[in-house]
């Protein structure tokens, strides 16, 4: 097989209450694309950070994020789905205020497609595993001792 291209990715793990945020496509199987985590393609000279928060506010409809700190790197092979190596960064998020334990979103595809139609909800984080594509890769490191940083907040954010 040739090589893959490269894709760089940013990954959130949008954690409260000991729960974690995820969503499904409506009117998909979850043989097809299953339970996911908000995440997406980092722009050319988008810093990693801004991607994943600019990332969780598309495809949950909510604005209130911070990056509470950046978990790590990951590179995962996703063929045969599509024929590319994704290189992910993962980064534990907050959200700021009242949040529902379910709701619908829509991934609108920067208007590149049909929009997508998203059911969002939160799990615990001990069902983190059930994420597909080895999204849930780097869930354990949300127990490890953080490090220092100061939070970086959505635009537009106090």
């Amino acid at each position: 097989m040739p090589d893959l291209p490269l894709v760089v990715k940013a990954l959130c793990y949008v954690v409260r209450d000991g729960g974690l945020l995820v969503f499904r496509h409506v009117g998909a199987s979850p043989e097809e694309v299953g339970v996911q985590v908000p995440a997406g393609t980092v722009r050319p000279g988008e810093p990693p950070e801004a991607a994943a928060l600019r990332e969780a506010r598309e495809e949950t409809g909510l604005d209130a994020f911070t990056v509470v700190r950046r978990l790590g790197k990951t590179d995962y092979d996703i063929s045969p789905y599509r024929f590319e190596l994704q290189r992910r960064h993962v980064f534990h998020l907050s959200v700021d205020g009242p949040v529902p334990r379910r709701w619908r979103s829509r991934e609108l595809h920067d208007g590149t497609r049909p929009p997508t139609e998203l059911e969002c909800f939160w799990i615990p984080l001990a069902q983190g595993p059930v994420l597909q594509s080895g999204q849930g890769a780097l869930l354990g490191r949300l127990f490890d001792e953080p490090r220092s940083a100061t939070p970086q907040r959505s635009p537009g954010r106090p």
